[in-house]
Formats: C-alpha cells, structure tokens, sequence
C-alpha cells in the first residue's frame, strides 16, 4: 500500500512539473555523475545566482520524487500522507497559477535502479548538462549488470540534451572522454590534469598557525589567469565542482569575476570534506555524507596532502552498493589507508576489508580498530584522540557516520548546522 501511495504521488507531482517546464520554460542545468553532484549543483548555484534569477535542488534531490520537489518548489513530505496530500494540492496551483518564476533551474540527477534516468527524461529536457566524474565501478552498481550500464544509464541525461544545448564535461575522466564522440550538441571542459577550457592548477592548502583552513588555486580560462581560494574545506574534489560552475556562469553570460566573487563565499556542503574543530585541540575532516571507491581515493589524497599534523587518523565505514565488487574495491582502499594515515577505525562488516587491506600493505595491527556500529567507535575515537590529531571520517550514508563526528566535534551544539542529516526526518 506504501509503494502504491507513493508511485501515485510521484506520477502526479512529475505531472505538475511537466506542466510548469512547459509552461514557464526556463533554462535548465541538469548535473550528473557517479561523484561530485551536490558539490557541483552548489559551487553553480553560488556562481550565478548575484547575477541570474536561480533555483537549485535542496541538498541531494536528485531523485524521482526530488527533481519534482525542486521544479515546484515544494519540501520533503518524509512519511507524512497528510504533507504529500498538501504537495499535490500546493504543485498543482503553482503549476497553473505561479508568475514568479527562476529564469534557471540548477537540478542534480541521479539513478537507484535501472529506468531511473529514462523516467525523468520523458518530461525534462536540459539546456546545458554537466557530466561531474563516472569511476570504474561507480555508486550503486549492485543494482545493475555491470558498471558500463550504470555509465549508459547516465549518459541517457546527455541522450535528452537539447539539440542546440551545452554539455560541460571533465576532461580528466576517461570514461566521459569514450562517451563524446556520440554527442553531437557544442561541449567545453574543465579539467586539472589534462588540458581543458577551464583548467585548475598550482592548487595547495591554506593554513593558518599550522591548521589548515582552506584550499586555494589557479583557475585559467581564455588564456587568463584567477585566484581562487576556498574555506572550511581541503582536497581537490572542489577544484572540479568550481571549474564547472565557472564554465556553466560563462555559458549564461555571467562574467568570470562575478562567477569566482560568488564560489568563494560558498560554505562546503555538510558533510563533504568540511572542516570541523574536534576535541582535545584536533581536526577533523567531515565527509560523511557518502562513500564510494573513488570518492574515499580522494579524500585520502586530501588528507596525505596535509603538513604539520601529529598523528592521521582514518575512520572508514562500509561503502555500500558495490554488489560483486564490494569486497576487492574494501581491500584495495585499504591499501591507500596505508600510504595516507597512521591509525585506522573501521565501521561495518564490510569496512573489516579496508583493516585487511591496510594490514597487508604496513600498517602495524596496534594501529587497526574494527567496530561494528557507529556508537562505539565514536566513544573510543573520543578517548583516543590527542591534541594535533588530524581525523578523517568517511562512510556511506547508511553507517550514519556523522554520529561519531557529534561525538567528537569540539561545539556539539552546533551538529543541526554543521552536520549531515539532521532534519527530523533522518533524526527518527
């Protein structure tokens, strides 16, 4: 009866934002990727929004019933009938009677199950997509035949694309790179390594009194030349997520100056790679919104990068939704734990994989702590913990990892603000 409740719901709020797309047409920035979306979707978002009338998805509605939500304007009902019963009520007015409308919607997409993108492109079609990061063995690939139709199931967005619309690409993604020959409409790249029309380079943290408070770098475009600088966060993850905000705020006639004025005062999204003051005089690096291989890859590389630290401390949970593959891609984390940090936490039955993979690769075994549940591991990270301690804390978000960093966070009081899924309905 729930399923039914809700695929009646979804078909209806899906209607109504069909209907408003058509009505009031506006332009529309649809991101995707394995990596990187909501990251992405913001860094646009801050971009473009002092200069262009813009609506972005509220944190991650990049779902079936999220992308509607957004287009109408309307919250999360949880499991409440009564609030889905009032969104219908409330996206059926806006959609025959709203005036005031955003000249842009910035919408994340993404995909559960095979279909996904097929459903949504029946009744949206974007102006410009943004393609993020499509790793080898992606988020989600449990649910598919293997990790190529996850990137085919994506690539259906670009598939949806307008005829005379914009895709914005990484260039540093070789997975992207074998898609472009099939797309016909006119692209732009952002890039760190490779050569790309919005190229990050000379990228290195920023510190003050030996903490690190940031990340900044070049961004060159044209020829010329930006500073850019970032704060409360580190890695290179943001340097993809701003080169193509900038590339989208040039495809809408957003001068670049503006664009970076606008990134720059953006705050990292809870919960990916925010900085946060621990207890006992120690930092911690928040990224527990999600894990995946590759997202875990680089937010190792992140912590590698930085100096004056006493001690790195890794708390890793299970990566979820790897299916076949789950096992190997543990171990192989494992490894880069290794060569990135001195002391390890483990959350989860899978995670017991990254403890082998470390343990194979050096790390010594009075080094390597294994949890099963979040509780523990938070209380004994707390006791652990020495001033100078440098903590990375990362998971999928069905570990709720963001519980250990309440734990150990300096300012608890301010978890509603500072942390991920702290609204009621992620709370019960």
């Amino acid at each position: 009866m729930k399923d039914v409740f809700k695929n009646v719901v979804v078909s209806i709020l899906t209607a109504e934002a069909a209907f408003l797309l058509r009505r009031k047409k506006p332009t529309i920035i649809a991101i995707t990727g394995s990596v990187g979306k909501t990251s992405t979707k913001d860094a646009i978002y801050a971009a473009i929004k002092g200069n262009v009338r813009a609506r972005k998805s509220q944190k991650s509605f990049n779902s079936d019933i999220g992308v509607p939500l957004t287009v109408l304007a309307l919250p999360n009902g949880w499991s409440n009938p009564l609030l889905w019963l009032k969104n219908i009520i409330d996206g059926g007015l806006t959609a025959l009677f709203v005036r005031d409308y955003p000249d842009v919607l910035v919408l994340e997409t993404g995909i559960d199950q095979p279909g996904d993108m097929d459903k949504l492109t029946k009744w949206m079609s974007p102006d410009i997509v943004v393609l993020t990061r499509l790793p080898d063995v992606p988020v989600h690939v449990e649910a598919f035949s293997s990790p190529e139709a996850v990137v085919e199931e994506k690539m259906k967005l670009v598939t949806a694309l307008k005829p005379d619309g914009k895709l914005i690409f990484n260039n540093d993604d070789t997975i992207i790179q074998a898609q472009l020959p099939d797309v016909r409409q006119e692209k732009s790249s952002f890039s760190r390594y490779l050569p790309g029309d919005f190229q990050s380079s000379g990228d290195k943290t920023v510190y003050a009194d030996d903490i690190p408070v940031g990340v900044e770098f070049t961004l060159t475009h044209l020829g010329e030349k930006h500073k850019v600088k970032l704060m409360h966060t580190v890695g290179t993850q943001h340097m993809y997520s701003v080169c193509a905000a900038i590339a989208v705020a040039v495809e809408l006639d957003v001068p670049v100056a503006d664009a970076i004025a606008g990134v720059q005062k953006l705050e990292t999204p809870n919960g990916r790679m925010r900085l946060v003051p621990g207890i006992k005089s120690t930092l911690l690096i928040d990224d527990t919104y999600n894990s995946s291989p590759i997202a875990a890859e680089s937010a190792l590389q992140a912590l590698n990068e930085i100096k004056y630290t006493k001690r790195k401390i890794v708390v890793m949970g299970d990566m979820l939704e790897l299916g076949k593959y789950s096992a190997e891609q543990h171990k192989a984390l494992g490894k880069k734990v290794a060569d990135s940090a001195h002391v390890l936490f483990t959350v989860g039955v899978r995670a017991r994989g990254i403890a082998e993979g470390a343990l194979a690769s050096g790390m010594k075994e009075q080094n390597i702590f294994q949890y099963d549940e979040v509780t523990r591991a938070g209380q004994e990270l707390q006791a652990y913990m020495q001033s100078g301690d440098v903590i990375l804390i990362k998971a999928s978000q069905g570990i709720r990892a963001e519980r250990i960093v309440e734990e150990v966070m300096q300012f608890p009081e301010q978890a509603s603000t500072t942390l991920v899924r702290q609204d009621t309905g992620w709370k019960s």
